[in-house]
C-alpha cells in the first residue's frame, strides 16, 4: 500500500507562490509516476502536472509557465511549485501515484492513478 500527505495549501494573493508538498509512503514502488490534479465544486477533476519515473515532466496548458513539478526521491516527496498564481486556480489540490507497468522492458506510466492524498485546499484571492 501506499500513502499520500498533501501539505502546503492555503490562502495567496493574486501574482503570489505557493509550494505543495505530497509526502509518499509505503510501498513507494507503488507509486514510481506521480501527478497533481486540482477540483473545484461542479468541475471535472484535471490533472495539472505529471512526473514520469524517469523524471520528465509535463504541465496542462492552463498553468504552463507558472507551475512546475519535481520530486526528491530520496525523500520521497512530491512538489508542485504555483507561481504567479490566478484567481482561477483556486480548488482542492490533489497527488496521486501509480506503478505503472513494464513492457518489452521499458516502464510506462498508464495515467491510470491507484493512490490519492486527502487535497489540500489552495484559495487565490484577486
Amino acid at each position: 500500500q501506499v500513502q499520500l500527505v498533501e501539505s502546503g495549501g492555503g490562502s495567496v494573493q493574486a501574482g503570489g507562490s505557493l509550494r505543495l508538498s505530497c509526502t509518499v509512503s509505503g510501498d513507494t514502488r507503488r507509486s514510481r509516476c506521480m501527478a497533481w490534479f486540482r477540483q473545484t465544486p461542479g468541475k471535472e477533476r484535471e490533472e495539472v502536472a505529471f512526473i514520469d519515473s524517469d523524471g520528465s515532466t509535463n504541465v496542462a496548458d492552463s498553468v504552463k509557465g507558472r507551475f512546475a513539478i519535481s520530486k526528491d526521491n530520496a525523500e520521497n516527496i512530491l512538489y508542485l511549485q504555483m507561481n504567479s498564481l490566478k484567481p482561477e486556480d483556486t480548488a482542492t489540490y490533489y497527488c496521486a501515484g501509480e506503478p505503472g507497468m513494464v513492457l518489452y522492458s521499458a516502464h510506462l506510466c498508464l495515467h491510470a492513478f491507484d493512490y490519492w492524498g486527502q487535497g489540500t485546499l489552495v484559495t487565490v484571492s484577486s
